[in-house]
């Protein structure tokens, strides 16, 4: 009896000619910072290997620098000696003992690279960058493409399968392919056969060295997303070239780190961008990889039913869920613990030089230390809150055999989650939400909904362990007419669909209050669909140039205007005391785009506010030593918790052994990462 995959397309092996792929998933590049840590290449072993084991059909790792001078940071990674090559073969052996590949990412950051010694094309220095780079000399140019073709030959004695040459992203290859940052005169710049001969020569001189029986991937950027991007002739030209000069599969690259597009963020529609590879394969015959917010088998299996690509890239779905291709291919793809796309766990750690972890899975990049092993004594454990915290805690504690108990007094579980869902651009929390429900159900976690727990009913129920994960209040500020019938809190607005009027002031411009702010400008109870679902109407909004008639596949400022019709009704003051710049203190990948979405939605952002008085009349505040009156409808108060842990002590008090986590134990901003991380940490030990 034969039986039917789920995914016949994604789980379908791919023929490379001289090697075979056991399926279409290829897990992308991501940096971990686990390649600088000391002792970090066995822990790395050890996260490839979790991932292998998951079923991945190809690896690529994280970028590493064929040269000193194109390291991410002065100690980034390196493979240039022959004595790199052992910490390396650790990787690749812990691999290949599943019948999965793996590439070394060969990545040169050019002008992207953290340290005074980065070199470019061109001395053009980078926006998001604080060093200018040296432009290079011809012989260094030389230099650095037989510093590719060592390190591929390194690899390749390492054990590694194949290499993927970056070249998009905006760093060094890319940069010499687009007039933005190449500005040279001589046989590396002006035409596009001399603005792509380094990337061309490079493919060529590793082709050369590591023979035909070696995978090579070209990562090009299809879409640069910046102003003097290449056009989609130059695009199609290179791709022919890359195809020529003896590349194996050409991977997607979309937008360069200083484009103002978001590209990978939850707020990015799912494959929002495949269709640009789709366009692609009307014009080369090797294999193409599409990437880019792609994070559900069903969505994956769809684009290559389509024939929009021949290979799903999926980088952070594989932090969120090594086993994400077993469990699609066992047909429980609702057991993935599905990528948000949040960052905060991974880009943003990465960018602050820390290691990389998943907001929704943080034993990613800590697997030899963050390890569940089975209880020899099973315990009975009362979880009092199921917000990330609770949920977290009850599913690690349960896998480890403990009898887990969860109550909560609202009528479902998710807690703080079932606020983040309905803002808009964040609907990607239903599915963690989704994930702990089917969870809860298959370890047999007893779940009491609408159960307000008291000390007492925790003592008489005689629990070994009692777990607070009960969250945060609202807390009340020291503002003459706080009590006035204006003021709402968050809760209130989002969980309770409280009617706002269309002038409101929103105090505190934390994660909570840019939250409402875009709830209210860009839903706020009108029942109008968020731009995270509609492709279209985002990439008009954000001005990508889907017909691509402009380099970098950019709307020009008018082209946008008439294109992005989204509505915005409301008057919004987003206010908080602190001098700084608004939204400072928000994820360093993703602060920038929420933002620039309050600016599109003509959001007023107020620093250095002091709040006087809250009156029929409106909020009177005081900036720079003048008051103003802020004739509103309402007043929304996103500043400021308090732990809810009234239980707490009188716990203590009757000697029960009772844990605090998540906001129960610290009230600050919201934060689902420690609070998960706290909540998993507890059940390895508990």
């Amino acid at each position: 009896m034969t039986t039917t995959s789920p995914f016949p397309n994604l789980l379908a092996p791919l023929d490379l000619g001289f090697t075979q792929l056991a399926n279409r998933v290829l897990m992308g590049s991501m940096h971990t910072g686990l390649e600088e840590e000391k002792g970090g290449f066995a822990k790395l072993a050890a996260f490839y290997k979790a991932r292998a084991k998951g079923g991945v059909g190809l690896i690529v790792t994280g970028g590493v620098s064929p040269n000193a001078r194109g390291r991410i940071a002065p100690f980034g990674s390196e493979l240039s000696k022959f004595w790199h090559v052992k910490k390396h073969k650790q990787v690749t052996d812990a691999v290949h003992e599943y019948p999965t590949k793996i590439c070394l990412q060969l990545l040169h950051t050019g002008r992207y690279a953290y340290h005074p010694f980065s070199v470019a094309p061109s001395k053009v220095k980078s926006p998001i960058n604080p060093f200018t780079p040296k432009a290079l000399s011809v012989r260094q140019i030389k230099g650095t493409i037989n510093d590719y073709a060592n390190s591929a030959n390194l690899a390749k004695k390492a054990g590694y399968d194949g290499i993927e040459i970056m070249g998009s992203e905006g760093y060094l290859l890319n940069q010499f392919t687009c007039v933005k940052t190449n500005h040279r005169t001589d046989e590396w710049g002006g035409s596009i056969d001399n603005r792509m001969r380094l990337s061309i020569e490079t493919i060529k001189a590793v082709r050369a060295k590591v023979g035909e029986n070696f995978i090579i991937i070209f990562r090009l950027s299809m879409l640069d997303l910046v102003e003097g991007g290449n056009s989609w002739e130059d695009v199609v030209y290179m791709a022919k070239a890359v195809e020529a000069a003896g590349a194996t599969l050409i991977n997607t690259g979309i937008g360069w780190h200083e484009a103002r597009v978001p590209t990978i963020a939850t707020s990015v529609p799912r494959a929002a961008f495949t269709w640009v590879t789709e366009k692609m394969k009307q014009e080369v015959k090797i294999p193409l990889v599409t990437t880019n917010r792609i994070n559900t088998p069903e969505v994956a299996e769809k684009i290559l039913a389509d024939g929009q690509a021949d290979m799903i890239s999926m980088a952070r779905p594989f932090l969120a869920d090594a086993d994400f291709v077993n469990k699609a291919a066992a047909d429980k793809s609702n057991e993935i613990n599905t990528c948000i796309g949040c960052n905060q766990a991974c880009l943003d750690h990465v960018f602050l030089q820390k290691r990389a972890s998943c907001l929704v899975n943080p034993v990613a990049c800590y697997e030899t230390e963050l390890v569940f092993g089975k209880v020899e004594k099973s315990k009975r454990i009362a979880v009092v809150g199921a917000g990330p915290a609770g949920l977290a805690f009850s599913v690690y504690a349960a896998e480890r055999g403990h009898k887990v108990e969860i109550f909560d007094r609202a009528k479902e579980i998710g807690g703080q989650f079932n606020i983040a869902k309905q803002i808009p651009g964040k609907e990607e929390f239903f599915e963690t939400l989704r994930y702990f429900k089917k969870k809860l159900s298959l370890l047999n976690v007893t779940v009491h909904l609408n159960s307000e727990q008291s000390t007492e009913a925790l003592i008489v129920a005689n629990f070994d362990e009692v777990v607070l994960a009960t969250g945060i209040s609202p807390r009340k500020l020291d503002i003459k007419g706080f009590d006035h019938e204006k003021v709402k809190t968050y809760l209130q607005v989002i969980r309770d669909k409280d009617v706002i009027g269309k002038k409101v002031a929103i105090i505190g411009a934390g994660g909570i209050g840019f939250d409402v702010a875009v709830y209210l400008a860009e839903k706020g109870g009108t029942g109008e669909k968020s731009l995270s679902v509609e492709p279209e109407k985002w990439m008009a909004h954000w001005g990508v140039d889907r017909s691509y008639q402009n380099n970098g596949a950019l709307l020009s400022k008018a082209q946008m205007e008439k294109a992005d019709k989204h509505s915005h009704d409301r008057d919004i003051y987003l206010l908080q005391r602190k001098p700084t710049k608004v939204g400072a203190g928000l994820g360093k990948t993703t602060g920038w785009i929420h933002r620039a979405t309050l600016q599109k939605a003509g959001v007023k952002m107020m620093p250095g506010v002091t709040y006087k008085s809250i009156t029929d009349e409106g909020l009177t505040i005081e900036i720079n030593g003048e008051e103003q009156l802020l004739a509103v409808d309402h007043v929304i108060i996103c500043a400021g918790q308090e732990p809810q842990r009234e239980l707490y002590q009188k716990l203590v008090d009757a000697k029960v052994s009772v844990h605090l986590i998540g906001g129960a134990n610290v009230a600050a901003e919201l934060d689902a990462k420690r609070a998960i991380r706290q909540a998993a940490e507890l059940a390895a030990i508990i």
